[in-house]
């Protein structure tokens, strides 16, 4: 049988349903019966019955009726199954020994991430996919290069424009990420050194990703909080402006309007993204749904001009009467627009800041907000949430445009899974789920599991992943719809979601019955791959 359905902005044709494609003869590895199908594509569920042959979907149908068998059989009746999702902006330390196994995310139902974001990414990948496989990893990784990775490899933190033989050799270093397979470049235009590039700089990259068919991912410049930024608006339109000159589609990380003076303005950008689509620029956005970000005390606080140079130039001018008197006064104008220095929540190793607000450690020191301020950065830069940034209506509207995502912009939390994080890498996909499908009902299940896979599948041209489908990897996660929630909190981070009953990665199972297996079969996976 035949369907056409809507994904994005057009239709493309599947066939996933019974008697498409048969068995293929032989039995095969993995048999889930009688599962609710939502096959990532949008469409309603259908009960169905899914066969695995080594790390691929072989069949779909009714089992009793083709005589298909299996090794293994695993009962799913009544159990949502959905193709695994795909986390479009991760922090995921998949290659470190406590944060391979992706525990958090797997949890989630999450089988693949994206990594190398916010300008961050390293143009190795040779060498990072190398060890992925050396050590193995519990879910399937692809990667971006950097723009801010190369800028800071070429110019350190300096605040001008590059010479023509300096962004030849940034142009060199995007090159050599794209053609180790990186699906793009990412760029951190918020954070020191992206912040110190103009458009014209951005644009010229991004032509070198461009030329491999990559894609532009963006935490852009402003979002609606920096101090003395060019604003939200602005920012939106250079983001779409870096990949319509450059000739790339583009993806706005953690898509959302900051700041209370933003509050219910998001239809402002969602309408620059549908102008830009209906000239033909592919513009998507991914989005997670808690209200505060996570960043660090010296991107909310620290006026750039005074991180010229690096840490230890930064720490030169706090000695500096006048110049610290200007960093004290624009540190406060910049908490300003953040709500306050109650509003900046440590999520930090040290103990004396873990768990505890700006204002409070001020006060428990005895000091101006400020100079609390210098004095923390002075030994090193520290991991913070801001509270309340994000405005839960402009969440809603943006959670129900067709182009929106979902990511976790999650980090693995620390080894010794204690103090203070944020929930976000626990809990961003099950809370999706819970609030906006089954509790407050604005998006359709079907709707929400497409931004989760189909619709991110389909933007990273991931052609064989991502729908539920035969032929297709086996990158599956099933969940009792009943018991999906997160259960992670700004109080109590460290704690799995809920509902969560199998997930398998390229065939195998990661998780069942509930529990992590301790198998690690993801992969690294390279733009263009099949």
């Amino acid at each position: 049988m035949i369907r056409n359905m809507r994904i994005g902005a057009g239709f493309v044709v599947l066939a996933i349903l019974s008697g498409c494609g048969g068995a293929g003869g032989g039995t095969m590895d993995l048999l889930l019966t009688g599962g609710l199908v939502v096959d990532g594509a949008g469409n309603p569920w259908v009960q169905r019955d899914l066969a695995i042959r080594g790390d691929k979907i072989a069949w779909i149908g009714f089992a009793a009726e083709d005589a298909v068998s299996a090794r293994d059989t695993v009962d799913v009746t009544g159990l949502l199954v959905t193709p695994g999702f795909i986390d479009m902006h991760s922090h995921a330390e998949l290659e470190t020994d406590h944060g391979k196994d992706a525990l958090t995310f797997l949890y989630q139902g999450i089988t693949t991430a994206v990594l190398g974001v916010d300008g961050g990414g390293d143009n190795n990948i040779d060498n990072i996919f190398a060890g992925y496989t050396a050590t193995g990893i519990g879910i399937n990784a692809l990667r971006f290069v950097g723009h801010g990775a190369a800028r800071g490899t070429i110019l350190g933190v300096a605040d001008r424009a590059p010479t023509a033989e300096e962004m030849d050799l940034m142009k060199a270093y995007i090159r050599q990420g794209m053609e180790q397979g990186a699906f793009g470049m990412s760029s951190g235009l918020f954070y020191i050194p992206g912040f110190f590039a103009e458009t014209d700089e951005v644009v010229e990259l991004n032509r070198v990703a461009a030329e491999y068919g990559g894609i532009y991912d963006t935490h852009d410049r402003d979002l609606g909080a920096v101090y003395q930024g060019i604003g939200y608006d602005a920012s939106v339109r250079e983001a779409i402006e870096i990949g319509e000159r450059a000739g790339t589609p583009v993806i706005f990380s953690h898509f959302n309007p900051q700041g209370a003076g933003n509050y219910g303005r998001a239809s402002v950008g969602a309408r620059l993204i549908e102008e830009a689509r209906a000239r033909g620029v592919d513009v998507m956005a991914a989005q997670h749904v808690y209200t505060a970000t996570q960043s660090s005390l010296r991107a909310y606080a620290m006026p750039r001009w005074a991180s010229v140079g690096g840490p230890e130039e930064m720490v030169v001018r706090f000695d500096d009467p006048e110049t610290r008197a200007r960093i004290d006064a624009e540190s406060m104008e910049m908490l300003a627009i953040r709500g306050g220095a109650e509003k900046i929540f440590f999520i930090d190793e040290r103990p004396d800041l873990n768990g505890r607000t700006l204002q409070q450690v001020a006060e428990e020191w005895g000091l101006p907000v400020s100079e609390t301020v210098r004095r923390i950065l002075s030994v090193g830069n520290a991991g913070v949430m801001n509270l309340e940034l994000y405005d839960v209506e402009n969440t809603r509207y943006l959670a129900q445009q067709e182009w929106m995502m979902t990511c976790t912009d999650g980090r693995t939390p620390p080894a010794s899974g204690e103090g203070m994080v944020h929930p976000r890498p626990y809990g961003a996909f099950t809370k999706k789920l819970r609030q906006f499908v089954f509790d407050e009902e604005i998006i359709s299940l079907p709707f929400a599991v497409r931004s989760m896979t189909g619709l991110a599948a389909q933007f990273l041209n991931l052609q064989n992943r991502g729908l539920l489908r035969e032929g297709f990897y086996a990158d599956i996660a099933v969940f009792d719809m009943e018991k999906i929630r997160d259960r992670a909190t700004f109080e109590n981070p460290h704690q799995y979601s809920e509902g969560t009953v199998h997930v398998l990665v390229n065939g195998q199972f990661a998780f069942r019955e509930g529990q992590p297996t301790g198998v690690l079969p993801g992969r690294p996976i390279r733009r263009g791959e099949r």
